[in-house]
């Protein structure tokens, strides 16, 4: 079996298609069809099934993508270890972090990873969170910290490493809660409100609970990126939540107030790897740190 061939194939089923193939490396669909059918000359046997436009796998298909999916992980895993060969380099750490999450968490959960006795050369992205499991699926990110698990909709071999879980504080600044007294939460179904993006599991928490309070807040803003969010609020601009966990850091502001707590809105916070069993440095770090210390809910 030529390897070249399988791993097209493999590019191939796992980005939909001959021209997404193509686009990623860098060589014409034609080119990619033809190594793909060498591969089916070789194996006696059909990968591929048109249906329409598209190009589905075949039961053989399936199977040999089963074992391409171990092979080129265990390349990849090869290749993250010579990386950082001889001794004494800085160990190279991809992690992709979902723009729901905000920064402040984010970097908290990372901080272990950075100060671990070997150095360690931290390369982080942040996109929403479709975007990062592709990335890691295709091996170029060794970790992906999100508020949300896997979605059933998204097609990846990857596992969820749930790191703990938190409530929601809300706060405001502190002339807009001024003009705003009463008790909480009653306070908030008067005051402007800044919601996260749809996609972001706070939103869902939050929007249920508002519901089970009969509260309805004006709502002035929704913000994909937390920290945009939190600017606007810091402004004065309407009430925003952040993880409990981390509210202290947001109160030292003194522009900022706490005007209470969701404790029940609980938010569960993940680690998203191509590993079942965690090996690299930096991940086990994050989740040894995050499961004693950060989030001390976790399982």
């Amino acid at each position: 079996m030529n390897l070249k061939h399988l791993y097209y194939f493999w590019k191939t089923a796992k980005l939909g298609g001959v021209v997404k193939a193509g686009e990623a490396l860098h060589i014409t669909p034609q080119t990619i069809s033809g190594q793909i059918r060498l591969l089916e000359d070789s194996l006696a046997t059909e990968l591929f099934t048109r249906q329409g436009r598209s190009l589905q796998l075949t039961d053989a298909g399936r199977l040999v993508m089963e074992y391409a999916d171990e092979m080129f992980s265990l390349s990849a895993e090869l290749e993250q270890m010579l990386r950082h060969y001889p001794k004494g380099r800085p160990t190279e750490f991809r992690v992709g972090v979902s723009d729901a999450l905000p920064k402040s968490l984010a970097y908290r959960l990372l901080q272990p990873a950075v100060n671990l006795a070997d150095p360690v050369r931290i390369v982080c992205h942040e996109w929403d969170l479709d975007r990062l499991l592709a990335e890691l699926a295709m091996h170029r990110l060794d970790l992906v910290l999100s508020d949300t698990p896997i979605p059933a909709s998204v097609d990846v071999r990857a596992y969820n490493h749930r790191l703990g879980q938190s409530g929601l504080s809300f706060l405001a600044n502190r002339q807009l809660a001024a003009r705003h007294p009463g008790d909480f939460p009653q306070r908030l179904g008067e005051m402007p409100l800044l919601l996260p993006g749809e996609q972001s599991a706070v939103r869902q928490k939050l929007t249920s609970w508002l519901e089970r309070q009969q509260l309805r807040p004006k709502i002035v803003g929704e913000f994909d990126d937390s920290a945009l969010m939190t600017a606007f609020g810091q402004e004065g601009v309407g009430v925003f939540v952040v993880p409990t966990v981390i509210e202290a850091e947001y109160l030292h502001d003194d522009h900022l107030c706490l005007l209470g707590r969701a404790e029940e809105a609980l938010t569960d916070y993940y680690a998203i790897s191509v590993e079942r069993r965690l090996t690299h440095p930096c991940v086990l770090a994050i989740t040894a740190s995050a499961r004693t210390r950060f989030l001390p809910e976790a399982e």
